[in-house]
């Protein structure tokens, strides 16, 4: 069931929607950007972890902390 709602939003954003979208498709943008920040899509979220894992960088970042002191820390 959709529902009707007010929102306020900057003026420069709201020209930039109506000039990039068509015609009666503000609400579907805006409820699907909505939704994707709420409920994101679970292969968009495995894919950029995928690739995330194969980053050189972060490999090296992991090491480099995997050698991070510990005792005495709290669990």
């Amino acid at each position: 069931m959709a529902v009707r709602l007010n929102i306020t939003m900057d003026e420069r954003l709201y020209r930039r929607l109506k000039a990039e979208l068509p015609p009666k498709r503000i609400s579907a943008f805006i409820n699907d950007a909505v939704r994707a920040r709420l409920f994101p899509d679970r292969r968009e979220l495995d894919a950029a972890y995928q690739a995330a894992r194969r980053e050189r960088w972060r490999s090296r970042l992991a090491e480099d902390w995997r050698a991070t002191e510990t005792e005495g820390w709290p669990e």
